[in-house]
């Protein structure tokens, strides 16, 4: 019985940009009180405020390395605006879906990319609608249990 579809298999039996960015433009954390996932998100900006390059870091399960290794991929090229954009949805449809279960995997890079943009925007004396009302200190409430609603 497979969980996981091949290119989820694929993303994190071979995870694209992992590391770290040596003096980052931003760098973002997120972690999960609940299942314990960490994702640490750094990105360089250039003078256009296009992302050329991100790497990440995660302790956690396939899932998690494969979301953030996806995400990765698909903000690398990206205007910042485009990139708060990314909604975790967008990630699982590239993946071609993750388990219910897994779902807040998915979550844990969008919050880390935004936290990384919330820190270079800090750092620049930048602005963004994208990053209105965000905090990336905040706790969100993102391993929900999406089975029980299928079960009724």
């Amino acid at each position: 019985m497979a969980l996981y579809n091949d290119k989820v298999m694929e993303y994190f039996m071979n995870p694209h940009n992992v590391g770290e960015i040596e003096n980052p433009d931003g760098k973002g954390t997120y972690g999960s009180p609940v299942c314990g996932d960490m994702m640490q998100i750094t990105i360089s900006v250039d003078d256009n405020d296009v992302i050329t390059d991100a790497k990440f870091k995660t302790f956690g399960c396939g899932s998690a390395i494969a979301s953030s290794s996806m995400a990765t991929d698909m903000i690398i090229g990206m205007k910042v605006e485009d990139a708060l954009e990314l909604s975790n949805q967008k990630i699982i449809d590239e993946l071609g879906g993750l388990p219910a279960v897994k779902i807040h995997c998915s979550v844990l890079a969008e919050h880390a990319i935004k936290a990384a943009i919330y820190d270079y925007a800090q750092k620049h004396g930048k602005t963004y609608k994208g990053l209105e009302g965000f905090d990336p200190n905040e706790e969100e409430d993102h391993h929900h249990d999406v089975e029980d609603e299928d079960e009724e």
